[in-house]
Formats: C-alpha cells, structure tokens, sequence
C-alpha cells in the first residue's frame, strides 16, 4: 500500500512537472511536416498568441516584464515583435531604438521559453534591407528553436511572382546562418491571396509556412474558404496577426465571427497571433492607456478584445 502511494505521488508529481514545463522545452525546435507545424519529435503543434503593436508606435510595451505577462498570466505560446518599417521612427530611420526594442522582446522570450515571431513590419518590398536585418538576427538568435522569422509583414500591391523572388533571397540569407527555423512568408493584398501560393509555392526551401490575416467583422466566410482550401492543396498557414473587429482595427467586435474563425484554426490546427499589445484609442488595442507598460494588468485595465484575447488564450493553452 506504501509503494503505491509513493507511486501515485510521483505520478502526480510528474503531470504537474509536464504540465509546467515551457511551450519550448515540451516541443523544442519546430518543423514543418506537410501542411502542420510540428513539434521537434514531429507531433503537431498549434501557438496560440499576442502581437505587439508597432514598436515604433507603442515602445513603452516592448519590455521583458510584458513578455512575462504574456507568457505566465496571458498564457501565450507565441509573442510577436513587430518592428515597424514605416511611419516615423522606424527601423529605416533609426536602427539602433528599433533594435533596443525588439530585442529585448526576443531575449525574455527565450528566457520563458515560449517562441516569438521577429516581424519586417512592412507594406512595401525592401529587399537588401531585410536581408541585412534578418542575416543578422539569424546569426545572433538562429542558435535558440524559439525564434520564427516573418520577413514581410503584410503586402499590398506586390504581385506573388515579385513576393516569391524576395522571399528566396531574404530566405536565403537566413540559411546561411539558420538551417532550420520556421520562416513565415506573406501573401499579396494583406495576406490574403493565399489562393495564389497554391498554384506556385517557393520550391527548395523547408520549415516555411505562409501567411493569412484576418479581421473578422471583415474577413468571413469567403476567406475561411479560401484558407482551408489552401490547407487543403498543401499549403502550410500560420496566422500571424488577426482579430475581432473591422479590418481598420476599428469598428464593433464580432465575437461570433472571431469564434467562427477561432473554431476553423482549431479545426485545422493552424496557428496564430492577435493584434496588439497597445493602447491607442481603437477597437484593437487591448490596453486602456492607463495601463502599466509592463503588466500584470487586471480585468479594468483591459480593453473587451483584450479580455476576449486573453480568455481564450487561457483556455485552449491550458487545455
């Protein structure tokens, strides 16, 4: 009777420690098997997370306090540092503030072993500087499975044959230094068009995925279609940004068509990030602006899509 209360106690003890343990010690470094992200020992994978907004916009948020809070109370998996390349004082114009913030992000982000995206927050194409910028945070960061690489955020007008030619340089140069982390690639009009991946995807690459963005009040049935049918025809998709209200970021919450597209990503076990971490005076800031720049932030500093956020984080990362 003794041996088998030792027993249950160190099963126990070993669920808890299972249960505690980090999104990357549990999974390690990401790959890439056929449309699904997967786990080191090839289990699928699906991150569920935050974006913060610009940097160059809200830097106040871009401290490994919030990464704390994100990861230990938010129960976030993913983190998302988007480094703004346009509107003023971006990386463009000042590199070294650019850096003082996202790096930071991405340091704490590996000390709580949750995986973090570093985003070219961008509409427009900039091929020789994202290749300097991404060479070096592979050489620097390419090291830790934590790290994911989007290298364009959002494209407007570019057509996918000049997408597909950037994408194989800037890939490219992160091989160099990064053989195996995930690269996500965006899509033309704001991630949209993933109907246009599938008829010529980027051949001679691995662990890449593509990606879709979505607002929901906007965004409905017709892309979920469009999405789910690339998934389908083989095309690997992570959201990395998405949310609840109008494509402005403005506008009234659709909690039944978030919970519709929150329903389709599980489904199909793609995952995603929302935006964002900031406290601007609209419908997808999750923060009043009274709120600490570090957190933890309770339920009356939140914004209604900052709770919606976090619940649902709560609930399907817990799970």
């Amino acid at each position: 009777m003794k041996r088998l209360l030792i027993i249950s106690i160190l099963i126990g003890c070993f669920s808890v420690s299972l249960r505690a343990a980090s999104p990357v010690k549990r999974w390690g470094r990401l790959q890439v098997n056929g449309t699904r992200l997967c786990a080191a020992d090839g289990q699928p994978v699906v991150l569920r997370g935050v974006s913060f907004g610009w940097h160059n916009l809200w830097p106040r948020f871009y401290n490994k306090k919030a990464v704390r809070t994100l990861a230990r109370d938010w129960h976030a998996t993913v983190v998302r540092a988007a480094m703004g390349i346009m509107i003023y004082d971006n990386y463009l114009d000042n590199p070294q503030f650019a850096l003082q913030c996202v790096e930071p992000v991405v340091r704490q982000a590996i000390r709580e072993g949750v995986y973090v995206i570093i985003d070219w927050h961008s509409h427009k194409l900039l091929t020789a500087e994202a290749k300097t910028f991404f060479g070096q945070m592979a050489q620097k960061y390419g090291k830790y499975p934590n790290v994911i690489y989007e290298i364009y955020n959002e494209p407007v007008n570019d057509s996918w044959d000049d997408l597909k030619a950037y994408a194989t340089e800037v890939i490219g140069e992160i091989r160099r230094h990064d053989p195996d982390n995930i690269v996500l690639v965006g899509c033309p009009h704001w991630d949209q068009d993933i109907h246009l991946v599938v008829e010529s995807p980027l051949e001679g690459f691995r662990n890449i995925m593509y990606t879709v963005h979505f607002y929901a009040a906007t965004h409905k049935q017709e892309l979920r279609d469009r999405m789910t049918q690339a998934v389908d025809r083989g095309i690997p998709v992570f959201v990395s940004e998405c949310a609840g209200m109008e494509a402005s970021g403005n506008g009234p919450l659709n909690p039944d068509e978030w919970q519709r597209w929150v329903d389709c990503m599980e489904k199909r076990q793609i995952s995603w990030a929302c935006w964002s971490l900031s406290d601007k005076d609209e419908t997808c800031s999750m923060l009043l602006p009274r709120a600490t720049s570090e957190g933890p932030w309770a339920d009356d500093l939140l914004k209604p899509w900052g709770k919606m956020v976090r619940d649902v984080l709560r609930q399907k990362n817990r799970q």
